[in-house]
């Protein structure tokens, strides 16, 4: 399994799988469509806004239809002999702490047809020095009690339950599960 930034080169495999139902959203499946449209528009600058390390691609869209102010971000592929999903990690310089509208420092998506292979949580564990690097201490990503799957992928990780909520209304009102992992000073 390797973790690959965006590229031209692999473009088509996250095509294919976006046109075979997969959504990179895991709350907002229509971006799917989205990145399909996007991509058929500008390649190019659609695989560059990726991976953002300086929230230079603009507002992002919530679950309700708002838009809010992009974090730094980055994107890695998951890939495996062929695309198996992708995982991101997005923060605010110098604090771990986000806004109500984020959901958590790192989120990932599995398509389907490679699920229970192991590769979010060997993406997750391979993600987690760029996440020191940038000086974070920790970081937190959240699930639904309603996946068993993510929550075995982050306790893997070494994800402690730090608490259970309910999501602010723009990213759907659901209740969520929020936990910790520690990270190694870089």
């Amino acid at each position: 399994m390797q973790l690959l930034k965006p590229s031209l080169d692999h473009l088509p495999a996250y095509r294919d799988a976006l046109q075979k139902g997969w959504s990179p959203d895991n709350l907002r499946p229509e971006a799917a469509q989205e990145h399909l449209v996007r991509m058929s528009k500008d390649p190019i600058t659609f695989v560059s806004n990726l991976d953002d390390p300086t929230a230079r691609a603009g507002p992002v869209k919530l679950p309700d239809g708002s838009m809010v102010p992009r974090l730094p971000s980055i994107r890695r592929w998951i890939w495996d002999s062929d695309f198996c999903g992708h995982i991101s990690l997005r923060w605010q310089p110098g604090t771990e702490a986000l806004p109500p509208t984020c959901s958590g420092h790192i989120g990932y998506a599995v398509v389907p047809w490679r699920q229970g292979e192991g590769r979010a949580t060997a993406a997750l564990i391979a993600l987690l020095p760029e996440a020191a690097a940038l000086g974070l201490r920790y970081v937190e990503i959240t699930t639904s009690p309603d996946n068993p799957a993510s929550v075995r992928v982050i306790e893997k990780a070494g994800g402690v339950l730090v608490k259970t909520y309910t999501a602010d209304k723009a990213l759907g009102g659901h209740q969520t599960m929020q936990f910790r992992v520690a990270l190694a000073p870089a």
